[in-house]
C-alpha cells in the first residue's frame, strides 16, 4: 500500500521568523511543529504522512497544538483536517490569502473566544408546564391523546409547547446574551436544542475585559440558579468569527 506526506496546518501566527513548537503525534507518528513564511505571516505546520482522520487522537493534537501557541501569539485558528501536498502549495494559499490574514490579525489582537450554554432545568420547564392550563392538563395525564378525535387537539398541543420553548428563549435572549453582548466585540448564537439547551453562543472578547465578562456571567446564573445550568467555557480561539478555507479552486 503507498502511502503519501503531506503538510498539516494548524494555524496562522504574525511572525517574520523561523519557530519551533515541540512535536506533535498525529496518524500515530511524531513530527516537530514549525512555522513557514510569507511577509509578515507564518502558517504553523506538521509533517504527516497518509489522511488525517478525525479520531479522538489526532482531534486532540490538534487542540492542544493550537492552545499551545494561542499562549504566545494572536492566531488565526484554522479548522480540522487542513492538509496539503507540499510546502510550496501552502506557501501559495498564505500569499493568497495574505490580505485577509493582515485585517484578521488587526481584528483579533488580544482577542479570544468564550462560549456559554444555558441549560434548562427539568424542575422549572415543569413548573411552566403545570401553570399552562392545557399543558398541565395534558402532563397529568387528564386529556387523552391517543384517541384519534383528538387529532386537532394535539396539533394545538404542539403549537401551545413550541410557543413556550420559543418565549423561554426569548427571555434567555433578552435576559443573558444580550446584556453579555454588551461587553463583547462581537457575539454569534449557534444552534440550540429546544426545551433542553435554551442558549449556545460564542462571544469574542477583549483579554483587559475577561474579568469584568466573567463577573457578568456569575450574575447572571446567580439570577438563573433556580431554572438553568451555565456552562461557561474558555478561552478558545475565534472559531466562530473566523471563516477561512484554505484553498484555491483550480490550483489546490
Amino acid at each position: 500500500m503507498s502511502r503519501h506526506s503531506g503538510l498539516y496546518v494548524f494555524c496562522v501566527i504574525p511572525e517574520k521568523q523561523q519557530k519551533r513548537f515541540g512535536k506533535v503525534t498525529m496518524n500515530g507518528v511524531e513530527n516537530e511543529i514549525y512555522t513557514i513564511h510569507h511577509q509578515n505571516t507564518a502558517l504553523v505546520v506538521t509533517k504527516v504522512t497518509d489522511e488525517v482522520l478525525p479520531n479522538r487522537n489526532n482531534l486532540l493534537a490538534h487542540q492542544q497544538t493550537i492552545s499551545k501557541v494561542m499562549q504566545q501569539y494572536t492566531i488565526i485558528p484554522m479548522s480540522f483536517g487542513n492538509v496539503f501536498h507540499s510546502e510550496q502549495d501552502a506557501l501559495l494559499v498564505a500569499q493568497y490569502l495574505n490580505p485577509e490574514f493582515e485585517k484578521l490579525f488587526l481584528e483579533l489582537d488580544n482577542k479570544m473566544e468564550v462560549g456559554l450554554k444555558v441549560v434548562v432545568k427539568q424542575e422549572w420547564l415543569d413548573q411552566l408546564i403545570n401553570q399552562d392550563a392545557v399543558l398541565g392538563e395534558w402532563k397529568t395525564g387528564k386529556k387523552d391523546l391517543s384517541n384519534p378525535a383528538n387529532f386537532y387537539d394535539q396539533i394545538h398541543l404542539g403549537e401551545r409547547a413550541q410557543n413556550l420553548v420559543l418565549g423561554i428563549e426569548h427571555r434567555v435572549e433578552e435576559e443573558i446574551y444580550r446584556p453579555l453582548l454588551e461587553l463583547a466585540d462581537a457575539g454569534k448564537q449557534n444552534n440550540t436544542i429546544p426545551g433542553k439547551v435554551l442558549l449556545n453562543a460564542a462571544f469574542l472578547i477583549d483579554r483587559k475585559v475577561e474579568e469584568g465578562f466573567d463577573q457578568k456571567v456569575n450574575e447572571l446564573y446567580e439570577l438563573w440558579k433556580e431554572k438553568a445550568e451555565f456552562k461557561y467555557s474558555g478561552p478558545w480561539p475565534a472559531y466562530n468569527f473566523v471563516n477561512i478555507r484554505l484553498r484555491i479552486e483550480g490550483k489546490l
